[in-house]
């Protein structure tokens, strides 16, 4: 299993955020930094920018993902730990306390990371060589596989839910009490630092405080509370990582998911079709219909190859009593006398769970209909429910945004045939309709999606809402007397739905038709929506989800005509298509140019000689501010002694190399495309032709040592796809094509000086050189304007053999020609920039007489590129 796109932008900006506290040795300036340098600093004026970095948990580094519900928030934490880890010092244990708001959401967590069958334990196995051990607090409380000795050796995830921790009964309080079978932690507590006051050494809490471990916390919203916050501190964390669909104001929340991107995924079921029909006997009766619709159109998919799918309609009954078992068991009543088969029905509630046990999933199983309240709150998942029929009072507005996030999560993650089982319906007949959407829009927000995700039906006409809004004098002067007439009883005889007719019989009712209609038009808006949304970038979508805390700046109005005008052609490649005409293109990207790629036969000269030992030791200490430095930041000197260097160099090679090389990976991280099987086999060979020295200054010098690889592998990698280019160029199978335009407005981040004849209001920022070619071609009378080209997913890029290159500037002449600027200090001239320089002038020449590529360095130059003065003089002929 792998991460999807949105998925893998949350874990590198993740990698982002950590690369910035390793520069600037401080949790809350590099998360102040990171937003700045994204969307601009902070203004608490106007409220843009990301506000400043909370410490809410002393010492330990707070960061929030916010994704949406469905969004896979347990795979994006899989993979997150490896992340966290890589930036690290080896010698610390790799301790995780997975916590979960509730019961059902701990058995299931713990199920999913310790079945070896299932994708998230697999993913877990492969990123920590696996070495893997999932427990629970019983299992740490009796010492259970749970010593100093496997704790070294291995990721430790210990699964446990905010009770057990918050000591409030005496089961709880175990965690804080003398525990002889944890005896063997106490010898290797360096101090007594980490132990709580009033509590034995040996008590599990003083055993997870030593261990200074990173909390995961699912569905994070949950842990707000003084309690909940004491709790966290308690834990002694180095790092928390918080998951949530609704963060709350005092997260620091390091990278957001938007909505869209999991419709992209085809994760949810989206939009939600609103219905509000007449009465409660409409409700039920367009509900069974649309049912038995959604069923048999789901059948037919299945007979044509599809996957099984059976859609549930989840049932809102409303309580009436402080025993309000009356309106459900009443509801279960009626559909039986409909005729309704009992094994099709099923109640849960606080008080009665009929669903213990049953997987709904199953083809074996025969439930249709789920009655609840709101008992189906968060930590429930059912893909097939597709249904939420409320039958609230008319007089009610409907309170669904408990249960509305359980109807919303797409069967297998896929795209299905009919548009209808793409969708997800909610059922009402409130008189209170406005009120109900309210609660509608709010279960979105819950769930991390707007009022944009639904769509409504109103059919309850202004007169039969009149009838039953009741004047709250008369309702608290004759309650009796509004009981009364608001019970509302189903009239069996309008109910047309038979559950014994055959497929071919079944009739559609007018009301399904609509339904279908309208869930037809939505699904075709939000395709084209999402077909546009592709071609822009993923930061986009991002920055629109942020709303007004973005700075955005306008083009001036007098270059607007530009913006429209300018196409910018980049490189597609020739594929097979998917179908019986042949073939067709799509965008290039170094993935297609590295397919045939074998890392693992490449050569591994590398001059090790050269490395120079970089030491990163940070002490924890307290600056003026109250803030912490972080304690987990890379460790490398050759003065350390690594316990664990010994204890790898005593086994045999072939296990020494095994254990160094999984280190190493640690360290490098994602190499997409590159397979991490290829980077492992690559590494195995260059650690076999070393001595024990040699292996020895690797395990102290781990980053030295892998940034050296690192820099091997990337010039190998640039080096055949580079060649793999030059080759599909000259076969015809590359070619460029109009791709890209520029925006109406830009998020520059930070702004740079104001120098005349920009392109939008404010620009970029720039660093002295850049401001000189600014100045000295951009305010050139024949150019027209000029732009700092944005990076990092903002700008345009070319695409090629080298990693997207973001050219520093697009300057336009008045003659038409649209020129792109790659500037250089002169210190940089290796062979990153003559690979740029190749690039950029490849693409001039495939792009047409109308567009022009130039690096520029001052004095000094490479093949292919300019100095200031001459590339001036060329522009000003253009």
């Amino acid at each position: 299993m792998e991460l999807k796109s949105y998925q893998r932008k949350v874990i590198e900006n993740l990698e982002e955020y950590l690369g910035y506290v390793q520069e600037h040795k401080s949790l809350a300036k590099a998360f102040n930094q990171y937003w700045e340098d994204k969307i601009g600093p902070y203004n608490p004026l106007d409220g843009t920018g990301m506000e400043g970095y909370k410490n809410n948990i002393p010492n330990a580094a707070h960061v929030c993902v916010k994704v949406p519900t469905a969004g896979g928030k347990t795979f994006i934490a899989v993979n997150a730990l490896h992340t966290i880890f890589s930036a690290y010092d080896f010698a610390k244990p790799k301790a995780v306390i997975w916590l979960v708001p509730w019961s059902n959401l701990l058995q299931q967590t713990v199920n999913t990371l310790s079945n070896p069958e299932h994708p998230y334990r697999q993913k877990l196995n492969s990123l920590f060589n696996n070495r893997v051990q999932i427990y629970q607090k019983a299992d740490l409380l009796q010492g259970s596989n749970f010593n100093p000795t496997v704790v070294k050796d291995q990721l430790s995830i210990f699964v446990m839910s905010f009770s057990s921790l918050r000591a409030n009964n005496k089961e709880d309080r175990k965690v804080f009490q003398e525990n002889g079978q944890l005896e063997a932690f106490v010898s290797q507590y360096k101090d007594s630092e980490h132990i709580l006051s009033g509590v034995d050494d040996t008590a599990l809490i003083n055993v997870l405080r030593y261990l200074n471990p990173v909390l995961v916390v699912d569905e994070s919203h949950n842990a707000e509370s003084d309690l909940s916050v004491d709790m966290l501190k308690n834990l002694n964390p180095s790092f928390i990582l918080d998951l949530t669909a609704t963060p709350k104001d005092n997260s620091n929340i390091v990278s957001l998911v938007p909505a869209i991107e999991l419709k992209k995924e085809h994760m949810v079921k989206l939009p939600v079709i609103v219905y509000n029909n007449h009465d409660k006997t409409e409700v039920i009766n367009n509900a069974l219909h649309l049912q038995r619709k959604l069923e048999n159109l789901a059948k037919k998919q299945e007979d044509e190859g599809g996957k099984y799918i059976r859609p549930i309609v989840l049932f809102q009954a409303q309580p009436k009593t402080n025993d309000d078992n009356t309106t459900f068991e009443k509801l279960k009543v009626q559909l039986l006398g409909l005729g309704i088969p009992e094994s099709h029905i099923k109640i849960k509630t606080a008080n009665i769970d009929e669903l213990k046990g049953i997987d709904l999933m199953s083809k074996e199983c025969e439930v249709r209909y789920i009655i609840t309240i709101n008992a189906l709150k968060e930590g429930w998942d059912c893909p097939f429910a597709y249904i939420l029929a409320s039958l609230a009072d008319k007089s009610s507005s409907v309170d669904v945004e408990q249960i509305l996030g359980r109807v919303l999560r797409q069967p297998y993650v896929q795209r299905h045939k009919s548009f209808q089982l793409n969708l997800s319906y909610v059922l009402t007949a409130s008189a209170k309709f406005n009120e109900t959407l309210q609660s509608i829009v709010k279960g979105l927000q819950e769930s991390g999606f707007s009022e944009k995700d639904y769509r409504k039906v109103d059919k309850m006409t202004e007169e039969e809402k009149k009838t039953v809004t009741t004047d709250p004098v008369e309702s608290f002067l004759f309650p009796e007397q509004q009981a009364e007439e608001q019970e509302e009883t189903i009239d069996k005889n309008r109910v047309t739905f038979d559950p014994n007719a055959d497929e071919e019989e079944t009739e559609t009712t007018s009301v399904i038709t609509e339904i279908e209609t309208i869930a037809e038009e939505q699904n075709r808006q939000l395709e084209e929506q999402i077909k546009e949304q592709e071609k822009q970038p993923v930061d986009d979508n991002i920055f629109q989800e942020m709303g007004t805390k973005v700075k955005r700046y306008k083009v001036k109005e007098s270059n607007k005509d530009f913006i429209d005008k300018i196409e910018f052609p980049q490189f597609f490649i020739k594929v097979t298509a998917s179908d019986i005409f042949g073939t067709e293109e799509e965008l290039l990207n170094r993935e297609s140019l590295l397919k045939d790629f074998k890392l693992s036969d490449e050569d591994i000269k590398i001059d090790f000689d050269q490395i120079s030992s970089d030491l990163y030791k940070i002490d924890l200490e307290e600056s003026k501010k109250n803030e912490y430095r972080p304690s987990f930041t890379k460790i490398e000197d050759s003065m350390v002694k690594d316990p664990i260097a010994e204890y790898i160099l005593a086994k045999p090679k072939d296990n020494q190399i095994t254990d160094i090389t999984h280190q190493m990976m640690q360290i490098i991280g994602n190499m997409y495309p590159i397979p991490d099987q290829e980077i492992k086999v690559y590494i195995g060979r260059i650690l076999k032709s070393m001595n024990t020295e040699q292996l020895r200054d690797i395990l102290v010098r781990k980053w030295s040592y892998t940034d050296k690889i690192k820099g091997k592998i990337r010039q190998l990698a640039d080096s055949y796809a580079e060649g793999r280019f030059m080759d599909l160029l000259k076969s015809k199978k590359i070619n460029t094509k109009a791709n890209w335009k520029l925006g109406n407005e830009i998020v520059p981040g930070n702004t740079g000086s104001s120098i005349g004849n920009s392109l939008y209001e404010r620009e970029g920022s720039m660093n002295g050189f850049e401001e000189r070619v600014a100045m000295e071609i951009g305010t050139s009378s024949n150019v027209a304007f000029w732009h700092r080209n944005l990076e990092r997913g903002k700008g345009f890029y070319i695409n090629g053999f080298k990693a997207n290159h973001y050219p520093d500037f697009i300057m336009q002449t008045k003659s038409g020609k649209t020129i792109l600027i790659e500037t250089k200090g002169d210190h940089l001239d290796g062979s990153d920039s003559e690979a740029k320089c190749r690039l950029g002038n490849e693409w001039e020449k495939q792009a047409g007489k109308d567009f022009a590529y130039f690096m520029i360095f001052d004095k000094k130059g490479i093949e292919g590129a300019y100095t200031l003065d001459k590339a001036k003089e060329l522009i000003s002929k253009m």
